[in-house]
């Protein structure tokens, strides 16, 4: 998963973090390699000073034992009942020894040990004043991890502010060029480095995109203008026809199929061009239609896609609702959702019905799964079954329709049997 957090947060952290790992480390390290040299030096120190104290004893016998450090005992193999119980099976060498003193208080030491020419020599080294230098150490190296943390992150602070100053820039100027609304050149205001390079390759990106929607906006008016014409005539010339006394009633009947197939083309072309327009400078508002009077032209318009398959198509109005949309935006969403219901469903029924705030379109048909409710909305995609023509475009175009103008539209599973329910609630 992706960060969200800013480009500087994340550097100063990185700072931070490296500043306080590289100190911990270094404390760390300060602290082992103390403990390893100073037991080292230690023992060294002990077991050299009393094999001394033994020989100098051994040599001078009438002469005390004598020892650089604090405590020295010396017993011989008779006189060695006298030491400590602890010291007395002993041997050679230099051991950690804890006892209790005289007034009840711990004792943590060290104890080097030298047995020759039978004589028994103990030399003790107080390491409870090791302890107190250690804990000393160790604020001392706390203290410094925190120092350098907090100088770390005034480092990172500092050079996050210079280091990303043209990044945010960039970042700013994005921005207000977003709210303007109006692009301008970005790399006149940068030097040549990448972010000087990064801006280059938005302006000419910026470029394209613009030379894109101008030939786009070219291509809509030249669609416009070359469709209508020929949809006029259709229409003009329908509608001639059948003012004629002597026609049948099947060439009448065919004839409307004509007049409503040139209406749906002309309302989808609006549409589309609007579409087009509106997802530049917004939808235009003022124009209230009647979505139970446009469901109802576009069920008789979809009659005919029946083709004598046992299907009913019925209409209920529950509650009347009105929406702030042409009516031709609102009668291409209802056609592709009742033409594919119609299209998808063999035996049984399409229900539209119209209540509150929604219209939803209830089939009998083989229904979808859940996880393809969403998917049924992208450009090229077409339902399970889909038979004849069809590009997979008609509820990619009713999803750029209804996010237009804020409505909601989704499609899911019937529960209780075989079907699917399509719905658009106007927000």
């Amino acid at each position: 998963m992706q960060s969200r957090r800013k480009l500087r947060y994340r550097l100063v952290v990185s700072f931070a973090l490296f500043g306080f790992g590289l100190s911990a480390l270094f404390a760390v390290a300060s602290l082992y390699v103390r403990a390893k040299v100073e037991d080292q030096l230690v023992v060294s120190a002990l077991q050299n000073d009393v094999d001394q104290a033994v020989e100098n004893k051994h040599e001078h016998p009438d002469q005390p034992l004598q020892s650089q450090l604090i405590s020295a005992w010396l017993y011989s193999d008779r006189t060695i009942y006298k030491a400590p119980l602890a010291w007395q099976n002993l041997g050679t060498g230099v051991y950690d020894m804890h006892d209790v003193d005289a007034q009840g208080r711990r004792r943590h030491y060290k104890l080097a040990v030298s047995r020759k020419y039978g004589l028994i020599a103990f030399l003790s080294y107080d390491i409870d004043r090791e302890d107190l230098s250690k804990r000393q150490l160790i604020t001392s190296l706390v203290a410094s991890v925190v120092l350098f943390s907090l100088l770390s992150l005034a480092i990172g602070l500092w050079l996050s502010r210079k280091v990303l100053k043209p990044v945010t820039q960039l970042a700013q100027r994005l921005r207000d060029f977003r709210k303007a609304g109006k692009a301008e050149p970005l790399a006149d205001n940068f030097a040549d480095d990448e972010v000087g390079e990064l801006a280059l390759a938005l302006d000419e990106y910026a470029a394209r995109l613009t030379a894109m929607v101008e030939r786009d906006r070219e291509f809509n008016s030249d669609v416009s203008h070359e469709l209508r014409t020929p949809l006029a005539v259709i229409s003009s010339t329908t509608e001639l026809l059948q003012g004629s006394p002597d026609l049948t009633d099947k060439l009448r009947e065919r004839l409307n199929r004509i007049e409503r197939a040139s209406r749906q083309a002309t309302e989808l072309i609006e549409a589309l061009l609007l579409l087009s327009r509106a997802e530049r400078r917004g939808p235009t508002r003022g124009e209230t239609t009647d979505v139970g009077k446009v469901a109802a032209d576009v069920i008789e318009s979809q009659r005919p896609q029946l083709r004598g398959k046992p299907v009913e198509i019925g209409l209920e109005i529950r509650q009347p609702v009105s929406v702030n949309a042409p009516a031709s935006v609102l009668s291409v969403a209802l056609t592709n959702l009742i033409g594919n219901a119609i299209k998808y469903t063999l035996e049984g029924t399409v229900q539209v019905e119209v209540d509150g705030n929604r219209i939803e379109v209830i089939d009998t048909g083989p229904g979808i799964k859940p996880e393809d409710a969403e998917r049924l909305f992208q450009r090229g995609v077409r339902g399970e079954g889909a038979g004849g023509s069809g590009a997979g475009l008609g509820l990619a175009i009713v999803r750029r329709l209804c996010d237009l103008y804020g409505w909601n539209v989704s499609m899911r599973p019937r529960a209780e049997t075989n079907g699917a329910i399509a719905s658009i609630v106007f927000g």
